[in-house]
């Protein structure tokens, strides 16, 4: 995957459309069982994950701390939020 690699600061200034970036809901289902983790050991050992997600204008990657994990948000260091549904790798 190509993705653009961009600092955790920008991701409020980009725009998300609504759709999900993955189809099978065993791939949603997945992802949240990766971002769980992600959140644990982020809490746990301050550890941070790459994260590649989809914005309006492509593929974009970050690296960072998850600090938490709701329904529709993953809240990131520095309170930034990315959409759950426009994310499609976490590692």
């Amino acid at each position: 995957m190509n993705a653009l690699q961009i600092e955790k600061e920008t991701v409020a200034q980009l725009h998300f459309p609504t759709d999900d970036v993955l189809v099978k809901k065993e791939d949603q289902v997945n992802r949240n069982i990766l971002l769980k983790r992600a959140q644990v050991l982020g809490n746990i050992d301050h550890t941070k994950m790459k994260i590649i997600f989809q914005d309006d204008m492509g593929l974009k990657k970050i690296h960072t701390t998850i600090w938490g994990v709701t329904e529709k948000y993953v809240i990131l260091k520095s309170a930034n939020v990315l959409p759950l549904n426009r994310i499609l790798e976490v590692y």
